[in-house]
C-alpha cells in the first residue's frame, strides 16, 4: 500500500511504502547556510515525525548547496542534529536551486 501525506498538484510532502518515509526536498528561511540548514532541518524532523519515524530512523539523505563552499558551515549544522550512532548514507553535492535566495535542500528517506 503507498500513503501519500500533505498531497498537491505537483508532489506529496511525504510517501510511505513498505515502512519507508520518503520526504520531499526541504528548504529553510534565513541569510546564511547554517540559518537555513537549521530551519530546513527543523521541517526535516517534523515531516518525520508526521511519517511515524524520527530522526535516528534515517536510510539517507541527500543535500544539494547552491555553492559547494558551504560545505563546511552546512556540515557543522548537520553533524550537530544527526543523532550520533544513527547517520545516514548521504551524498552532498552543488547544484542551482529554485530560487537565488536558496542555498541548502535536503532530501531525506527513513524507516517509519
Amino acid at each position: 500500500m503507498i500513503e501519500r501525506i500533505e498531497t498537491g498538484p505537483r508532489m506529496s510532502k511525504i510517501v510511505k511504502h513498505n515502512g519507508v518515509a520518503y520526504l520531499c526536498g526541504q528548504v529553510g528561511d534565513g541569510a546564511t547556510v547554517a540559518e537555513q540548514t537549521r530551519d530546513c532541518l527543523s521541517r526535516v524532523e517534523a515531516l518525520l515525525a508526521k511519517a511515524g519515524s524520527s530522526p535516528e530512523k534515517m536510510l539517507q539523505a541527500v543535500i544539494w548547496l547552491a555553492d559547494i563552499a558551504d560545505f563546511a558551515e552546512m556540515n557543522a549544522v548537520w553533524d550537530a542534529w544527526v543523532p550520533q550512532g544513527h547517520a545516514p548514507a548521504r551524498a552532498c553535492g552543488e547544484a542551482k536551486l529554485a530560487r537565488p535566495d536558496l542555498k541548502v535542500e535536503i532530501i531525506v528517506t527513513a524507516a517509519c
